[in-house]
């Protein structure tokens, strides 16, 4: 009896995975099959007469813009936005040239809006009276310092949108529009900035996780 029950269970671990990539298949097939917002149509057919097309295996050009969109409107627990949106595009002999380097110029845009993000909730501090002008200031300098440090730091995004077009001299120039996760953007900017202060004063990394939300 032991047997056969050891014998069903192990059946139902091995299907629990089927099960799930089933599910995922009908609501990728839903999602494919649903009809795109008309801003989506819109936007589609204008960057559709300017020569861009979904790269190869991507979703297409109006389910990809319909994702953007939906990440741009997602919210947190507390209202605020969820992602940070990037987009960046560039030109190569190759599509994966290209698509390289529109991706690191995402990157570089997503560390300038890193950089906003937390010398916003350092001024928001001070302006609580949680922070001092001058510990701010010096936070806030690391901050500004550390554009290519946070670029560096910065983790899995989310490729929203991915688009090319094939110039007249046969090269490509791709399109991508990235989400970062904003609790994942705070991580970066602090392990990239903690160094710095730490060698700055011995509690100013404290401060900066308080402004984060890092300290307990």
């Amino acid at each position: 009896m032991k047997k056969i029950i050891a014998i069903i269970g192990a059946f139902m671990l091995m299907a629990a995975p089927l099960t799930m990539n089933a599910d995922n298949q009908k609501a990728a097939k839903k999602e494919l099959d649903s009809k795109s917002s008309k801003t989506a149509r819109k936007e589609a057919k204008k960057l559709e007469k300017e020569g861009w097309k979904a790269a190869p295996g991507a979703l297409p050009l109006e389910k990809q813009l319909d994702r953007s969109y939906l990440k741009q409107q997602e919210e947190d627990e507390l209202g605020y936005p969820k992602f940070l949106m990037s987009e960046a595009m560039s030109i190569g002999e190759t599509y994966d040239a290209a698509k390289a380097q529109a991706y690191e110029l995402a990157k570089q845009n997503l560390a300038g809006q890193i950089q906003t993000e937390v010398t916003a909730l350092i001024e928001n501090t001070v302006a609580n009276k949680q922070l001092g002008k001058e510990e701010a200031a010096s936070i806030t300098e690391s901050v500004l310092a550390s554009k290519n440090l946070i670029s560096q730091k910065i983790g899995k995004t989310i490729t929203v949108v991915e688009l090319y077009r094939t110039l007249p001299n046969k090269n490509k120039e791709v399109l991508l529009r990235l989400a970062y996760n904003l609790g994942m953007a705070k991580e970066a900017a602090r392990q990239a900035i903690r160094e710095d202060l730490q060698q700055k004063g011995k509690d100013l990394h404290e401060q900066l996780d308080k402004a984060l939300g890092f300290a307990k």
